[in-house]
């Protein structure tokens, strides 16, 4: 197989050992390979759902956990199945680690019966068990540095973190989500950072992921212990279960206010999976009800918040990203807290034209838009954006294809886009417009008013064309009817957090906690994720390059990290494909699901023609998971249970109104 060609070429050179690996580690994912992925091997010896999959450091063992509450070792690189062993758990098994510097001797699980088992492979024996939780395990999480230590999250809405030296074999919790979010909270996942074990990530219920400084927390909870007055409170005293600074939230900007409406159509959020890049740079989460998300941690930016553009006194016509003298505006500045007015005014430069490559990218882009690929159309500009970041008719053309397509976050995307092109033209038209229209499709009414009112004001031209006027007469309407008066968010507080969950359950820090959420950078669409709580997406490559994830439709998918576009779908399951681990040094992936068994994908030889897991239509693919997501939940049973239902398999996919059919070209054409 080619993993096994690829390990004796390093072999058979041991002076050249560690340069070949070097060398193997940066290129080991690459385009060609990506698209030559195919199956190579099913493992064959579980019973029942397999659950988790885990990798060693050295990727030449992979551990498996199933619902027939056994874990088997597998030899992966030779399809040998080396030890089976029942856990002593009583229910379905969710998570499962080496503990680092063990010689790969201890594994971890962590299951449905509330209970984390440690296991000594050598002897297959279950040498502790735990059961300090009081609801279902789902992940364990271990750290290079903490050889003796690990974690679990449980849907009790504890973290709770293990000790296993001899003197003190024992736990505690680090930290109780209760005590923020209510009893109804469950936690669902966490993670180690690779390069700093000091900061967990958790994924629980709800659209907010935390990142905490487990070294804050100890430090915190030490120093309280030995202050003289720790044991001395007044009536008014509360003491803080995290000190400052220890925790830090991260949120799709959007999903707060989208809440509400997914609440009422039994929509559930979830963080069902959390892993960090391999750098420790950035956050990968798979937000169960809803897409893929990707946030910098590095170079970190509050959700867009909108604020109303001064009018802009051009000397010249800048409109659409073309300039054609050098005209003078009230700019706008990116800033970390979204976009701000600068107070003076701001030169425009003229807007550097696209070399002749990037051209042909951008009328390939139009050309898919006018024949309504607007899937194809974001793909494309999203391609020449990443190498012409700074060109705002790009953004301008790929917010309009986002606010065509309408797919879950497509609009808060094409904000983005707006801000973004005017940003580098503070008299884009289109970008102005179109911002407007965002703003009443994510519900921002009064902000989509004052902004239209803005829009006309710059461009008296365009005040009484077939555009604004359809948009004038959505946000009246909508000001004046009562459910959206209900829900009108020009009242007091933080507009993005209002409705996000009962206020009696919901702490006073956590508020704080969450109104200083940072969002994300990158966003991945195409599958589903609403049938299992335990869906997996990870990075792949040593520098990241793709994204990949499971699906409720049995498909895993592929993504490019930078352009976020879909490059390769294969079928993985009879069912859903919940785990995809990539093995640490080769292009080698293992993927686990409902079937019973795990399966090994690498790329295949170029004489093999032909591959009958590629799902070739992945638009449609992607389309249909997207009407999935929006179904009703009873639809989605009788569909599982192979039932065809009209509503699912015909008609356009998002779940948000339909533009007027009548808007002008100030929206709808790119540029």
């Amino acid at each position: 197989c080619f993993v096994c060609c690829v390990v004796s070429v390093v072999l058979v050179c041991p002076v050249q050992e560690r340069g070949a690996l070097a060398f193997e580690r940066h290129y080991h994912v690459t385009d060609p390979f990506i698209r030559r992925l195919g199956l190579e091997a099913e493992l064959q010896g579980h019973s029942g759902c397999v659950n988790c999959l885990e990798w060693n450091e050295k990727g030449d063992l992979l551990a498996s956990g199933s619902d027939d509450q056994h874990t088997i070792v597998w030899d992966p690189l030779h399809h040998k199945k080396l030890l089976s062993m029942h856990t002593g758990h009583t229910a379905n098994i969710f998570s499962v680690k080496f503990l680092p510097h063990s010689g790969d001797r201890i594994l971890i699980t962590g299951a449905a019966d509330s209970k984390v088992h440690v296991h000594d492979l050598t002897v297959k024996e279950t040498v502790h068990m735990f059961g300090d939780h009081t609801n279902r395990v789902k992940r364990i999480a271990t750290a290079p540095m903490w050889p003796n230590t690990f974690w679990s999250a449980a849907e009790d809405g504890l973290i709770r973190q293990y000790d296993l030296r001899e003197n003190s074999k024992r736990s505690e919790v680090l930290i109780d989500l209760t005590e923020y979010c209510g009893q109804l909270v469950e936690a669902k996942c966490l993670t180690v950072n690779p390069q700093d074990n000091n900061y967990l990530a958790v994924g629980a219920s709800g659209p907010f992921v935390r990142l905490y400084d487990i070294r804050m927390i100890h430090n915190h909870r030490k120093s309280m212990k030995q202050s003289p007055s720790a044991g001395v409170h007044t009536f008014c005293d509360r003491q803080k279960p995290l000190p400052d600074g220890a925790a830090q939230y991260y949120v799709a900007g959007h999903l707060p206010v989208k809440l509400p409406d997914y609440n009422n159509r039994l929509r559930v959020l979830v963080a069902t999976y959390v892993t960090f890049s391999p750098d420790g740079t950035e956050l990968l989460v798979n937000m169960g009800g809803e897409q893929v998300y990707l946030f910098d941690l590095t170079y970190k930016q509050r959700p867009y918040t909108f604020l109303l553009p001064k009018k802009c006194h051009a000397s010249g016509e800048v409109q659409n990203g073309k300039t054609s003298t050098n005209g003078v505006s009230n700019g706008i500045h990116l800033h970390s807290n979204g976009f701000r007015l600068s107070e003076g005014r701001a030169h425009v430069s003229p807007q550097v034209e696209l070399p002749p490559y990037l051209e042909r990218i951008k009328q390939q882009a139009n050309e898919a838009f006018a024949c309504q690929l607007w899937t194809q159309a974001i793909q494309l500009y999203s391609k020449a954006v990443q190498k012409a970041p700074n060109n705002a008719m790009l953004y301008g053309n790929r917010a309009a294809a986002y606010m065509k397509r309408k797919w879950d976050g497509d609009h808060y995307d094409a904000l983005r886009d707006c801000l973004k092109a005017i940003s580098l033209n503070p008299c884009h038209l289109k970008a102005h417009f179109r911002l407007a229209r965002c703003l009443f499709e994510l519900k921002y009414v009064a902000e989509a008013l004052e902004c239209l009112d803005d829009f006309k004001g710059k461009f008296p031209e365009q005040a009484h064309s077939s555009a604004c006027d359809a948009l004038d007469r959505d946000i009246n309407a909508a000001l004046f009817s009562k459910s959206d008066n209900a829900e009108d968010k020009k009242g007091g507080g933080p507009i993005r957090l209002r409705a996000t969950g009962r206020k009696d359950s919901i702490s006073e820090d956590e508020m704080v906690l969450r109104e200083r959420s940072y969002d994300y950078k990158f966003r991945y669409c195409g599958h589903c994720n609403t049938t299992t709580d335990i869906k997996e997406a990870n990075f792949f490559g040593s520098n990241a390059q793709y994204i990949v994830s499971g699906s409720d439709d049995g498909s895993f998918f592929i993504w490019e990290k930078e352009t976020t576009n879909l490059v390769r779908v294969l079928q993985g399951d009879e069912s859903i494909v919940n785990c995809l681990q990539p093995h640490p040094s080769y292009c080698f992936l293992a993927t686990s699901g409902i079937d019973p068994v795990v399966r090994l994908w690498n790329p295949r030889p170029e004489s093999e023609t032909l591959n009958g897991r590629v799902v070739v239509d992945m638009e449609g693919a992607s389309q249909a998971n997207q009407r999935r997501m929006n179904a009703d939940p009873l639809e989605v049973m009788l569909l599982n249970m192979g039932y065809r239902i009209t509503g699912l398999t015909s008609g356009g996919a998002g779940g948000s109104d339909d533009e007027d059919s009548s808007e002008g070209q100030v929206q709808c054409r790119p540029s």
